[in-house]
């Protein structure tokens, strides 16, 4: 088969029919943009470099997420004993949610759109095929990837523009160029400079970072947007700065595994995975961001355990349908846990998805649903 067949295939599982993103996924040669990528084998990334055309358009033309980067090792520059240390900071998102960002931001024929978070270029060959070269710029903060983006976009026959740039900084030379925004990397809050670059009544589409929360918002003749959390669940790395990369996990999070804790008690619930627990983790990220998590299943016996920047940590232990929680630090992090999974009983659902949204002109993002209220 052809990478061709291959694309179009893609295209009719992450777009419909009538879509007008059905065309540009079947015209655009992912495998271009992904030919290495990091999988986790034995609990380690391992380099995965394609031997056969067909092995290669088989992973590229998956609707999955590839890791093109783990702690700023790119793939490119790999060898096949390089196993990094840490965790993903670029990859290939997955077609369908890159799509779906897509659609979320409602991009008309006619638009001029900002694609925050270049990455391997794909979602940037999409955003051109639909609305030519002219009327895209792509930004990430990684030269690496904006050079060798461009190389890729060539390939493909496209031309949009694409720079090196911290998009949370300021951007004044955008200043009200943008009908849309689309970040396919976790900011908190809104930058404010994103605001500046729309023009009134434009749409900004992004995720919030630590939670799994599609923000959608458009402009308003103040500068403020409005808009809501989006029922849709979406995984994207955090926003970085510079050269800058995301730590593995803490020595805090190692040591709280063993530590007798200030503060002990029974639980009543059982022990979650919680970085899995999608909706209790987007709440959670909410209420006291920056939590690192573990978990072990032993079957029978389960553990989980938090740790904070702020020194709070806590260790629960699930043994024959008991729980037992050990804690420390300022916060009591299992106690903020256990309090949203009480509102969740009491309530029937959780209020960060669907709710409100008040996006200040200084990038201050206000939530609200119901009587529940949240600022970022």
């Amino acid at each position: 088969m052809t990478w061709e067949s291959h694309a179009a295939h893609l295209a009719g599982q992450v777009s419909h029919a009538s879509s007008r993103w059905r065309g540009p996924v079947a015209s655009t040669p992912r495998h271009l943009f992904v030919p290495r990528w990091w999988d986790t084998r034995d609990d380690r990334w391992t380099l995965c470099t394609p031997t056969t055309d067909e092995d290669w358009f088989a992973a590229a033309y998956s609707d999955r997420s590839l890791v093109t980067s783990v702690a700023g090792a790119h793939a490119d520059n790999a060898e096949p004993d390089d196993h990094p240390v840490g965790l993903p900071t670029s990859s290939a998102t997955l077609p369908s949610l890159v799509v779906r960002m897509f659609q979320y931001a409602r991009i008309d024929t006619g638009h001029t759109l900002l694609d925050v978070g270049t990455g391997s270029g794909y979602g940037v060959a999409l955003a051109a095929h639909r609305l030519g070269d002219d009327a895209v710029i792509s930004v990430d903060v990684d030269p690496y990837l904006v050079r060798v983006a461009c190389e890729r976009l060539a390939e493909a026959g496209l031309s949009p523009r694409v720079e090196a740039v911290d998009a949370t900084g300021p951007l004044p030379q955008w200043e009200g160029r943008f009908d849309r925004i689309v970040a396919t990397v976790g900011v908190r809050p809104i930058p404010a400079a994103w605001l500046k670059a729309l023009r009134t009544g434009g749409r900004l589409v992004t995720t919030i970072a630590g939670t799994s929360l599609v923000l959608t918002a458009d402009k308003r003749a103040d500068g403020a947007a409005v808009g809501r959390l989006e029922w849709e669940r979406a995984g994207f790395m955090p926003a970085r700065h510079g050269a800058d990369c995301p730590r593995a996990a803490s020595k805090l999070l190692a040591a709280a595994h063993d530590w007798d804790g200030e503060d002990v008690h029974t639980s009543p619930y059982p022990v979650i995975d919680v970085a899995n627990a999608w909706d209790v983790d987007s709440m959670l990220g909410i209420l006291a961001p920056g939590i690192e998590h573990a978990y072990h299943d032993r079957g029978t016996h389960k553990t989980a355990v938090m740790a904070h920047p702020d020194g709070s940590w806590a260790r629960a232990t699930e043994t024959d349908g008991r729980t037992v929680v050990h804690q420390g630090g300022p916060r009591r992090l299992w106690e903020i846990l256990d309090g949203i999974r009480a509102y969740w009983l009491q309530h029937g659902e959780l209020p960060v998805r669907g709710a409100r949204v008040l996006v200040s002109e200084d990038g201050r993002t206000r939530l609200a649903r119901g009587t529940w209220r949240a600022t970022l």
